[in-house]
C-alpha cells in the first residue's frame, strides 16, 4: 500500500482512474455510498487485486460509473456511522482477514469544489479475503460470490504462491527523494560493509540490488515490503507495516495486573535491532555473583539466548495477520517473547528440525548482517545457553494464532516442579542428540548442577522424562550405569 497521498497525489490518482475506458476488476465507481455493500466490494476488489497483481483497488465515490465525471458525493466516512459505529471499525470487523483499506477525502473536478472519496484497499495476500463469512469476487464490472467462479477461486490461490510479501509494495510511484526519506540508507551500507556511493543513483542502484527498492514508471520508484520492514526510519509511515512494528511491555511482580512502562518501536528491524536489545538488557534484572575474591552482577538471561529468540519472532511471524506485531513482555522471573503466526514445525521439535521460514528473503537478510545466527543453529544455542547458565529449561508452545517463547530466571533443581525438570530433561536429551551425543545420568547431573551423591534425584526426573514419553533408552538392554537416552522420535 502506499504511504499517506498529497493532494497532488491525489488529484493525478482520480485523473488516472476516470480515465480508464470501463469498470475494470480492480475499479469501482460509485456516485453515493450503500455502507452494507461496501464490505461486499472491498472483499471482491481485494481478491480481484490479488488475482490480477494490481498492488492496489479503488472505490471512488462521487464520479458517475458511465461517464467517469466527477459529480460530487454527500457520503462523508470520516464523519458518518454505521449501527452506531465508526465506518471503519464496523468494516473492519466484518473482514477476515483483516486487511488494511483508507478512505481519502477531498475536493476535485473543475473548480475543485465536488467532494470525492478513494477508498484505498490492499489485495489480499495468503487467503480470500471474506466479508461477513462470504468470499466475493469481481466478474467484469460486477461483484459475485467467489464460490460461483470454480476457475477464479483456483487461480486466486495460485496467485497467492506467487508472491512473497517482502516483493509485495508498500509504498509505489514515489520519487527518489521520497524513498531517502523514508528509508534510513546508511544504515543499509553500515550493516551490509558496502562503501556509501557519493551519489544518489548508486546509493538505489545498491537498494534496488537488494530487492528493497524497484523501479517503476516514469522514473518513479517502489518501496519493497522487504525493504520498508527492515529499513524504515519510521514504521508508522506505512500505513499497513505500523502495527508490525516491536512492542516491548514490562510488568510489576510476574501477572500482567501492573504495567511499569510499554513501548513501540518505529524503526525497521534491520536499523532497530540493537537499539531494541540495549535497552530491553537494561530492563533485565540481574543476580549477584560471588566469586573467590569479588562480587559481579551477571545478567539473568544469556544475551545471545534474548537475541536468538528476537530475531525468531520477528523472522518466522505470519505477515498475513494483521493487527498484530512481535511482542516481548518482561517479568520479575521470566520474559515472554510472542510472535504472529503459528509454527511451521511442532514446537517439541524446534531444536532439530530443518529450519521453514514464511519470510525467507527477511530471514537470509538478516542472517547475512549477523543480526541472528545462522540457518538451523538457533534455538539449538538457546537451550545450550540456558544450560551453561543453568536456567529453567526455556518452552516454546503455539495458541491460537500465535508462537510463545519463554525464558525462566534461575532456580536451583530443588524450586523445580516436576514438569520443569522432565522439559529440561527433554531438552537436554534434544542436544545431545544433535550433537550425535547421548544423554545419561552424568550429561544431565551436570546440566543440573547436582553432585554424584544426588544421581537418585536425576534418575527419577529420566524415569519420568520416559514415562511422559518424551525421550526413551537408546539400548533398553544395557546396565543402569550405561544406560544412555535418545529423543522419542529419534
Amino acid at each position: 500500500m502506499p504511504v499517506d497521498m498529497t493532494s497532488q497525489q491525489l488529484q493525478g490518482l482520480l485523473k488516472e482512474l476516470c480515465s480508464l475506458p470501463t469498470e475494470t476488476e480492480w475499479v469501482e465507481f460509485k456516485r453515493n455510498a450503500d455502507v452494507e455493500k461496501i464490505g461486499e466490494y472491498i472483499s471482491a476488489l481485494s481478491n480481484s487485486a490479488a488475482l490480477i497483481g494490481k498492488q492496489s483497488a479503488y472505490m471512488v465515490f462521487g464520479v458517475d460509473d458511465d461517464s467517469h465525471q466527477v459529480v460530487g458525493t454527500t457520503f462523508k466516512p470520516s464523519q458518518q456511522k454505521h449501527k452506531q459505529q465508526e465506518i471503519e471499525n464496523w468494516l473492519l470487523q466484518k473482514l477476515q482477514p483483516k486487511i488494511h483499506f483508507r478512505f481519502y477525502e477531498f475536493l476535485a473536478g473543475e473548480l475543485e469544489e465536488l467532494a470525492v472519496v478513494i477508498l484505498e484497499i490492499q489485495p489480499a495476500t495468503h487467503n480470500p479475503v471474506q466479508f461477513d463469512g462470504i468470499e466475493f469476487i469481481r466478474s467484469g464490472s460486477y461483484k459475485k460470490k467467489l464460490k460461483e467462479f470454480p476457475e477464479k477461486e483456483r487461480a486466486l490461490w495460485r496467485a497467492f504462491d506467487k508472491t512473497p510479501f517482502e516483493q509485495q509494495l508498500a509504498a509505489s510511484n514515489i520519487s527518489s527523494e521520497e524513498v531517502l526519506k523514508l528509508l534510513e540508507y546508511p544504515a543499509y551500507f553500515d550493516l551490509t560493509g558496502l562503501p556509501l556511493p557519493d551519489n544518489r543513483s548508486g546509493i538505489l542502484e545498491a537498494l534496488k540490488a537488494d530487492k528493497l527498492i524497484q523501479p517503476a514508471v516514469g522514473g518513479q520508484w517502489n518501496i519493497t515490503n522487504l525493504g520498508a520492514i527492515l529499513f524504515a526510519k519510521k514504521l508508522q509511515n506505512f500505513a499497513h507495516l505500523s502495527r508490525k512494528a516491536v512492542r516491548l511491555i514490562q510488568y510489576k511482580g510476574n501477572s500482567r495486573i501492573e504495567t511499569v512502562r510499554e513501548i513501540e518501536g518505529t524503526k525497521g528491524y534491520a536499523v532497530g535491532f540493537e537499539g531494541l536489545i540495549d535497552y530491553l538488557k537494561t530492563l533485565l534484572p540481574s543476580n549477584e555473583e560471588i566469586g573467590k575474591a569479588f562480587r559481579k552482577e551477571v545478567p539473568m538471561y544469556p544475551e545471545l539466548a534474548i537475541r536468538e529468540l528476537v530475531a525468531n519472532a520477528i523472522i518466522h511471524q505470519d505477515f498475513s495477520l494483521t493487527g498484530t506485531g512481535p511482542l516481548i513482555e518482561v517479568f520479575e522471573a521470566r520474559m515472554e517473547i510472542v510472535n504472529p503466526g503459528t509454527p511451521l514445525v511442532a514446537t517439541e521439535r524446534f531444536l532439530d528440525s530443518p529450519p521453514q521460514s514464511r519470510n525467507e528473503a527477511l530471514a537470509s537478510f538478516m542472517r547475512r548482517v549477523n543480526i541472528c545466527e545462522e540457518r538451523g543453529s538457533g534455538i539449538d544455542k538457546v537451550v545450550s545457553q540456558t544450560e551453561f547458565y543453568q536456567l529453567p529449561a526455556p518452552i516454546f508452545e503455539m495458541t491460537q494464532n500465535h508462537t510463545r517463547s519463554v525464558l525462566f530466571g534461575h532456580k536451583e533443581f530443588a524450586e523445580m516442579d516436576k514438569e520443569d525438570r522432565i522439559r529440561a530433561c527433554y531438552l537436554h536429551c534434544c542436544l545431545r542428540h544433535v550433537n550425535r551425543e547421548h544423554m545419561n545420568n552424568a550429561s544431565l547431573r551436570e546440566r543440573f548442577g547436582i553432585e554424584q551423591k544426588n544421581q537418585a534425584q536425576v534418575s527419577r526426573v529420566i524415569k519420568d522424562t520416559v514415562n511422559a514419553g518424551l525421550i526413551r533408552a537408546y539400548d533398553p538392554d544395557a546396565g543402569t550405569k550405561a544406560m544412555r537416552y535418545v529423543p522419542c522420535w529419534a
